[in-house]
């Protein structure tokens, strides 16, 4: 699906709303370390819960909500992720997308083969600044 490539990090947590602010903590832990700045740490936590909103209604029982990393300098790539037979993208209208993809420097969606996901990539502005 997504996210092509070993993930720096995975966390496989349950799909249930309760979690996704353990989800948030990760990726602004994360963001942190690749020296994003707090505004940009901020869009990715709001980011991360937009794309968590979006999958989660179309989860399985008994899925867990994957999450993969992909980290590199200025940049981190998240892909949210779980097991449904039932997903459809989302509606491009809906606020969840709309959200999502204003934050986001970049959105997409993949359903097939069972599984529902959604990546994200969000950019430094420091590193935008410095290319």
């Amino acid at each position: 699906m997504t996210g092509a490539g070993r993930a720096d990090v995975e966390l496989r947590l349950p799909a249930d709303s309760a979690y996704v602010s353990v989800l948030r903590t990760t990726s602004a832990g994360l963001a942190a370390r690749l020296d994003f700045t707090i505004d940009d740490i901020e869009d990715l936590r709001m980011a991360v819960g937009e794309a968590c909103a979006l999958v989660l209604p179309s989860a399985g029982d008994d899925s867990d909500l994957t999450t993969r990393f992909h980290m590199e300098t200025g940049r981190l790539t998240v892909v949210v992720g779980v097991d449904s037979g039932s997903a459809t993208a989302p509606d491009p209208d809906s606020f969840a997308w709309q959200v999502l993809t204003t934050l986001a420097d970049d959105a997409s969606v993949a359903v097939g083969d069972g599984r529902f996901e959604i990546s994200l990539t969000m950019r430094s502005e420091l590193q935008d600044a410095s290319d």
